[in-house]
């Protein structure tokens, strides 16, 4: 289960029980910049300074007691793209990354797409995937790249954070049919996509039983208060974060290096 810890200055989203994963998904609140994007925006894309964003960064990963200077970012671009990662950086072109190492901390940006979280004893994944993305196959893409790394699926906890929910998401025809029925209502002349129902459905079609599933029910765009929404604010917004890494143990001594392997 996931809750909102109100705890700190930086309130966010995280399991509600210890793991062997640090993983949490953040709202708009705790952060230094002004409107439009106050105040915790986390993204770079975006009008706001680079210097709040870089003090946003390093508020919300303290708060997670993550090193700052450990974090490995994606240039997301809407696609399936996965990418395992060894040491901090930003890699371009891809929505997803995996990795196994200790204190890595690797996070996505969305202000309305679905910010997804795996974890398996050892490693840890996360995904950006809007309609795009999750059409295409992202969320099961994950899994698999998990269980390819790691050699097993067990353990497996999957999270998903604050995204734009069937409620507010109006989409097209063309997109409403490339989507399980279940995961779509017709309002009149409209239809409404709910893209957690739609991830859900795709990954116990994968075999991942839904006991391992957790999500906030939280919707971006019904919540100005708490989250950016890129759709609500017509693109002048900021960014909230999906973040999570392997809780750090003792250094073996060995310098990790990037590869940059797709999985």
């Amino acid at each position: 289960m996931l809750r909102l810890d109100l705890d700190g200055s930086v309130p966010f989203w995280r399991p509600d029980a210890f793991t062997d994963a640090v993983l949490a998904f953040s709202t708009r609140r705790g952060g230094v910049s002004p409107a439009p994007f106050d105040s915790l925006n986390l993204g770079r894309s975006t009008d706001d300074r680079p210097e709040h964003v870089e003090t946003n960064r390093r508020l919300f990963l303290s708060a997670l007691g993550v090193v700052p200077a450990m974090l490995a970012t994606a240039g997301q671009v809407h696609g399936t793209r996965i990418v395992e990662v060894h040491e901090p950086g930003h890699t371009t072109e891809c929505d997803a990354l995996v990795s196994t190492v200790p204190g890595l901390a690797l996070a996505v940006t969305a202000a309305d797409c679905m910010p997804i979280i795996m974890t398996v004893p050892g490693a840890v994944a996360v995904a950006h995937s809007g309609w795009r993305g999750t059409a295409e196959g992202l969320p099961a893409a994950v899994f698999r790249a998990l269980v390819k790394r790691t050699g097993t699926g067990a353990g497996l906890q999957v999270s998903v954070g604050p995204c734009i929910r069937g409620c507010c998401y109006q989409v097209g025809a063309d997109v409403a049919r490339r989507f399980p029925a279940a995961a779509v209502e017709r309002k009149g002349p409209s239809f409404h996509l709910d893209l957690v129902t739609a991830a859900r459905i795709q990954l116990l079609d994968a075999g991942i039983a839904a006991t391992v599933m957790n999500e906030t029910g939280a919707c971006t765009s019904c919540q100005p208060g708490w989250y950016f929404s890129h759709r609500r604010d017509a693109g002048r917004t900021g960014r909230q974060w999906g973040a999570a890494a392997v809780r750090p143990r003792v250094a073996s001594g060995e310098t990790p290096r990037n590869s940059g392997a797709e999985v």
